[in-house]
Formats: C-alpha cells, structure tokens, sequence
C-alpha cells in the first residue's frame, strides 16, 4: 500500500471540509453567480450594439437620433453592469470571507480536542502557518479564484456561441491556437502543487523557527547567539524565497502563454475576418463586433493561468488542512462512559506499564500502590526516573491500557476524559502564564473567582505580599508567558491558579523547584489548610520539603522502588537514604559559602 505524501490529501477527502459551507451559503453563492451571470450577459449586449452603429456608418444610414440611442443604450448597459458587479463582488467575496472564517473557527475546535503527543509531533509554527498562510489560500481560491473560473467559463461559452453566429468559420479559426493553452495548463499544473507544496511547508519552518527564536530570547541574549540566530534565519528565508521563484516560473509561464495564444487568435481573425469582409460574407460591424467578442474570449484564456493557479494553491493549502482535521486525539472517551464514584478521591496503579512512542525503554514499569483518599503523598527520583511521567498519566495527557489505574475502585478508561479532569487540578513542570494580569493568571480557571478568593489562594502560595508590591497589584500584566516574574514567582502564581480550582485531586509535578527550600516548605505546610479531604501527589527534586507527607514514593528508572514515610525509608532504603544525605551535603556547603 503506498503511503501518501504528508500535505498532499487532495480531491474529494480536501474539498470535503468546504462542503458543509457550500451548502450553508448556497443561496449566496446562487445569487452572486447569478449576477455574474447577468454581467456577462450584458456585457455580451454592447458590441451588438456597436455593430448596429458602424453598420449605419458604414452604409450611410447614420443620424444622430440612432447614434444616440445607440450610445444610451451603452450606457444603461454599462450602469446595470455596474450594479450586478457589485452585488456578486459581495455576495461571493463575502462567501469566502465566510468560508474562511468558519474554517478557521472548525479547525481552532478541532486542535483543541486533540492532545499532547500530537503537538509534541506539529510544531506550533507550523500550526499557525495553516491557520494563517494557508486558510489565506483557501479564501483565495474560494473568492476571485471562483470568480474568474465562473467568469471564464460563462464569458467564454458566450463569446464563442455570439461569434459563432456571426462566422461559424471564422470562429473556428480564432479557436484553432486554444488546445495549445489547454494541453500546457495540464502539464503545469501538477508542478503548480508540488511547488506550492514546498513553498507552504518552508514557511511553516520560517514560522516555527520565529516563534522558537522570540520565546527563548533571553537565553539566547544570554549565549550571545543572536548572529548566528540571524544567520539561521536568513538561510530559512533564502530558502523561502528560492522555492516562491521556482514557483513564479510556472506561474510566470501560464500567464504569457495564456496572452500569446489570445494574441495569435487576435492575428488570425483580422487576417481571415478582412478577407471575409472584402468577400462581402460579413459587414464591417460583423467584423468589429467579431473582434469585440475576441477580447472578451482572450480575457478566459489569459484567465487558465491565474485560475489554475489559484486553484491549485487553494487545494494544495485545503489538503495539508485536512491532515490536520483528520488527525484524531489518542485519548478517547468510553462509548458508555460511568459515572464518577462518588467520596475522596483514591487513586490505584496496578502494574502500570507505560513507553512513549518511539522509545524502547518504558518510562513505567510495574509500579503497584495506592494514594487514599484525602493523603499527602510525595515523589521523588532522578530526573529521568518516570515522576512527570506518571503525572501526565493521572491528568490523563496520554493513553494507558485497561486495568491499570483505577479512581475509587473503577477503571479510569471507564470514565470520560471531562469528568477525570474536572476532578484534577495539574501544576506541570513547565508553567505557563498568559501575557495577562496576575489576577487573571490566577483566576484563568475560574474566572468567576472573587479577588477575596484569588488573594487567598496566593497567600497559601506565599506570593501575595509580592503581588502587592508589583506596580499596579494584582493589576500587573505579567508579559509574554510571565517574562517580568522570576522563575519561582511564576511557578507560585501557577500554582495559586490551581489552588482556586478547588478540585479533589492536586498534583503538583516539581512546580516549586525555582523556590528556596524555606519557601518551599512553607508552602508545602500551608496547604495543609487548602488540602484536608483531597487527594494530593507532589513531585519535588527536594526531599526535606515532602518530610511531613504522609508517604513518599521513590521511583527509580521507571520502577517504584520503596515507599513509606521518610523515618521508614531513612531505615529500609540505602537509594532513599543516599540521596537524602547528598542533598543535605549540599544544602550545608551552600550555607557555608
């Protein structure tokens, strides 16, 4: 079976997420073709009209009455032309403005229902290059790409058909250069795509590359790497503009073609079209609305090109979209999902066995235990040992086998993902904060939360006096994912947003690491006043803090390897025992210097 090209999904699965809108808007599309319609028609009534009045020139039958009746009958054509121009340039453009946006609108929903291994495999650049760049393409395509197709094809079927009945033998002349122009839009289209393919995917990795250099600015401020970043950058855009060259030669090459052969026809009328006047076999107004309708004919011909390419790009840019939309979450829920069991959450791994896609090593392996309901258990390990691992599976990030962790007793693959998650407020490693107000980073779960209950949250996390001390309160707009806080201000507010959530189950994943030990601990005791009735798991590098939890699980290499409470594991776990004596060692050396 042959594996499609990422990016490439075209015909009826791509054009299948247009469809929908298709129909929604059917009745504007059916109006603005409509009135397309209408000016083509009308516009096919003006060189009937010039023909009538240089017949009478040249026959001498001229007055001024019929030439000014001739000349306002133009000019009524002209105003309903006018008119009809307008309302299809409103009804279809705005139907691909409409397109576009509830494309976009379904695509944003669709990102957000996947999960975490997808966007460890997309990158956000790319992400915002097909919410941007290529839904542009799209729009494009959809507005004055099926303007000018319906356009050419109405214009030129017309043309053909008026000068058909003027010269049927002339006409077939004037069309003699037009599978030239056929037989050339067939072969350059396939490059169009693939080009077009290459182009869309570069500036993806311009997008990316941006996106990564502006987020990690301080570090790289910090390693004096801007040059070579710069240079990075410039040779992503060299590359950009390279593969949009080699995309305008073909683009360039239907347009010029498209005119020559109009211009070749232009030349064969005249040559043949003369003779057929001086043969007496068509008048002088035959022949000038002849060449009328010509120009109108050329318009379609110089039009294969651009439409072509519109399209081409359009569905180009529609498929690397479908691949996205029919990319599924890995977690799913139960066709018939249970009810949450009611009581303090109590959490239960049985042989838990878990490896990430990719990797030959599990990042789990057998662990058995169980956290009661309402205790304060804490996690620690190596870095690399499987603690953030078995968070992201607890805050159900990534998909695990049956039977193999339950809540209250009942497969967690059981419950929907909602109600898992609704239970859990998660502080993960790596914090994030939106450029807000701390306020709003605090309340971002639950916007509904007074300042009495945000300030009380960031007292348990020992960061209200701080907050008050910033310039405008809890009114400061922290910057770009929290870039005027410290390291350990962020990981605080992050945490006081959890605290609000006021969930049964808190995990808090090596959140405080930025924070001395004293805070540390401080913390720790005071959410002892937050916690009494729910389930909490901290992860922390640091063992002194998790001293008074009432267990402490050690992993190492993927496998539990001890747990108890510390005098216990102090007694019964050289591997505990070392690693709280080296971290003492240190703590000392540090207060001596």
């Amino acid at each position: 079976m042959t594996q499609q090209q990422p990016g490439a999904a075209t015909g009826a699965s791509a054009l299948g997420l247009i469809r929908p809108f298709v129909r929604q808007y059917s009745s504007r599309l059916i109006g603005g073709l409509g009135a397309l319609l209408a000016v083509d028609l009308l516009q096919l009534g003006i060189p009937r009209l010039v023909k009538r009045a240089v017949d009478f020139l040249a026959h001498g039958t001229a007055s001024q009455i019929a030439l000014a009746q001739s000349a306002f009958s133009i000019f009524l054509l002209a105003v309903g032309i006018a008119g009809c121009r307008f309302v299809w340039r409103y009804l279809i453009l705005g139907f691909s403005r409409l397109v576009e946006r509830d494309l976009r609108d379904d695509f944003f929903r669709h990102l957000l229902t996947l999960d975490r291994p997808f966007f460890q495999k997309k990158p956000v650049g790319a992400i915002m290059a097909l919410a941007t760049n290529d839904l542009g393409a799209v729009q494009l395509a959809g507005g004055m790409g099926l303007v000018a197709c319906a356009d050419a094809a109405i214009m030129g079927i017309a043309a053909m058909a008026c000068m058909a009945y003027i010269s049927p033998r002339l006409t077939l002349i004037a069309v003699i250069p037009m599978p030239l122009l056929a037989l050339l839009t067939r072969v350059l289209s396939a490059r169009l795509h693939r080009r077009f393919l290459k182009v869309q995917e570069q500036f993806s990795h311009l997008t990316e590359f941006a996106r990564s250099t502006i987020t990690s600015i301080r570090l790289l401020k910090a390693y004096t790497q801007e040059g070579s970043q710069a240079e990075s950058f410039n040779r992503l855009g060299r590359q950009y503009q390279q593969d949009n060259i080699r995309l305008a030669r073909v683009h360039g090459t239907l347009f010029p073609i498209s005119g020559l052969v109009g211009n070749i026809s232009l030349l064969l009328t005249i040559f043949f079209g003369g003779r057929l006047v001086i043969g007496g076999a068509i008048t002088v107004g035959d022949f000038v609305a002849f060449i009328s309708y010509l120009y109108m004919l050329t318009w379609p011909m110089m039009a294969v090109g651009w439409v072509a390419n519109l399209f081409q790009r359009g569905l180009t840019s529609l498929g690397r979209l479908d691949e996205v939309m029919k990319a599924n979450p890995t977690l799913a829920d139960p066709a018939q999902p249970l009810a949450f069991p009611v009581g303090q959450t109590e959490i239960s791994l049985r042989n838990l066995h878990f490896r990430y896609d990719g990797q030959e090593q599990p990042a789990l392996a057998e662990v058995s235990c169980v956290i009661r309901g309402g205790e304060i258990v804490g996690l620690v390990g190596r870095s690399g040992s499987g603690k953030s691992t078995l968070c992201h599976l607890l805050a159900r990030q990534y998909p695990v086998e049956d039977g193999v962790i339950f809540l209250n007793g009942v497969d967690i693959n059981r419950l929907s993902l909602a109600a898992v998650r609704e239970r859990v407020a998660y502080v993960p490693q790596d914090v994030l904060l939106f450029s807000d107000t701390v306020a709003a980073n605090i309340g971002f779960g639950n916007p509904e939360a007074s300042q009495e209950q945000i300030e009380a949250a960031a007292r348990i996390c020992r960061i209200h006096e701080e907050i008050l001390g910033f310039s405008e309160g809890y009114q400061t707009r922290i910057g770009e994912r929290g870039v005027k806080l410290s390291g350990g201000q962020r990981q605080r507010i992050a945490l006081a947003r959890a605290i609000l959530l006021d969930r049964p189950m808190l995990i808090i994943d090596d959140s405080l690491s930025a924070v001395d030990l004293e805070t540390e601990q401080e913390i720790i005791s005071g959410l002892a006043t937050f916690l009494p009735g729910r389930t909490c798991l901290i992860v922390s590098h640091r063992i002194a803090p998790l001293r008074d939890t009432v267990r402490i699980m050690v992993l190492e290499e993927g496998r539990l390897l001890a747990q108890g409470n510390h005098a216990e594991l102090l007694a019964t776990s050289p591997f505990y025992r070392t690693m709280y004596h080296q971290q003492q060692m240190h703590r000392h050396r540090e207060e001596e210097l």
